[in-house]
C-alpha cells in the first residue's frame, strides 16, 4: 500500500488531485469485486498563509530605529563638516600677509581693520567674437527665463537690450 503526500511537503498538482478524485469515484464500484479497503478521505486544506509583514512584525521596530540612527548620523555629520570649514576659514584670513600700500589706503579711509585683498591675476583678453558668441547664449538664457512679476520683466528686458547693444557694435569695450 502506497503513502499519500502529505501536503505540507509536497502540496500535489491540480492534475495529480483530478486522478486522485477519479480514483475515488471509480472505487465504490469496484469495491465489490476488490477487497481493498475505501481510501481515506483527504486532509483539509491548509489555513491561507499570514503575510510577510505579519510573520516578522518584530523587524519594523529595529528597522525604524536603526533608520532613524543612521539619518541622525549623516545629519550630525554633515553639521559638523561645515562648522569645521567655516573655523578653518576664519583661522587662515589673519595668517595671509597684507601688503603696505593697500594697508596704508584702508587705515586711512576707516577705523575697521584691514580687510585682506588678493591681487587679482591677469587673465588673456578673451577674442571679439568669442565674446560675441557668449553675449548670443546669455541672450538666449535670458530668453528663456519666465519672469514672476512685471519688475522682474522689465529688468530682464534691459538686461536683454543691453546685450542686443554689445551683440550689434562693432567693437565691443574691453573690462
Amino acid at each position: 500500500m502506497s503513502e499519500e503526500p502529505k501536503l505540507h511537503t509536497n502540496k500535489p498538482k491540480k492534475a495529480q488531485l483530478k486522478r486522485y478524485q477519479q480514483q475515488q469515484a471509480s472505487a465504490p464500484s469496484s469495491m465489490a469485486s476488490s477487497i481493498t479497503p475505501p481510501p481515506p478521505p483527504p486532509p483539509p486544506p491548509q489555513p491561507p498563509k499570514e503575510s510577510f509583514a505579519r510573520r516578522y512584525k518584530f523587524i519594523w521596530p529595529l528597522l525604524l530605529a536603526v533608520n532613524l540612527t543612521v539619518g541622525a548620523y549623516f545629519f550630525m555629520r554633515t553639521k559638523k563638516k561645515d562648522v569645521g570649514t567655516e573655523e578653518t576659514e576664519s583661522q587662515d584670513v589673519p595668517t595671509t600677509p597684507v601688503s603696505s600700500s593697500a594697508s596704508a589706503t584702508v587705515t586711512e579711509k576707516s577705523p575697521t581693520p584691514p580687510l585682506v585683498m588678493e591681487p587679482a591675476k591677469l587673465r588673456a583678453p578673451i577674442p571679439e567674437n568669442q565674446q560675441r558668441e557668449l553675449f548670443k547664449w546669455i541672450l538666449d538664457e535670458k530668453r528663456k527665463v519666465k519672469p514672476k512679476d512685471p519688475e522682474e520683466k522689465k529688468r530682464i528686458d534691459e538686461e536683454k537690450a543691453i546685450l542686443k547693444q554689445f551683440i550689434r557694435a562693432k567693437s565691443i569695450p574691453s573690462l
